[in-house]
């Protein structure tokens, strides 16, 4: 187990371009483990685009996090 804000495996360019292209169906959300709020955003969109729209921003300025709160790696 790791402890929060360590470096995860999963990259943020994927994390990226999953986001931008498959935001509204939270698709990122599933490649970094983060399933229940996934679920969630396939089913509201994305928040309506907002949400994805939040999580783009959090991607492109380090801040999103995977399931276990580690941050994504460059």
């Amino acid at each position: 187990m790791s402890t929060p804000n360590e470096k995860t495996e999963k990259s943020v360019v994927v994390a990226l371009i999953l986001c931008f292209f498959l935001g509204g169906f939270g698709i990122h959300r599933f490649y970094v483990g983060k399933v229940g709020t996934g679920i969630l955003q396939l089913l509201t969109l994305g928040g309506l685009g907002i949400w994805a729209l939040i999580d783009l921003i959090l991607i492109i300025s380090g801040k999103f996090k995977d399931k276990n709160g580690n941050l994504l790696s460059w």
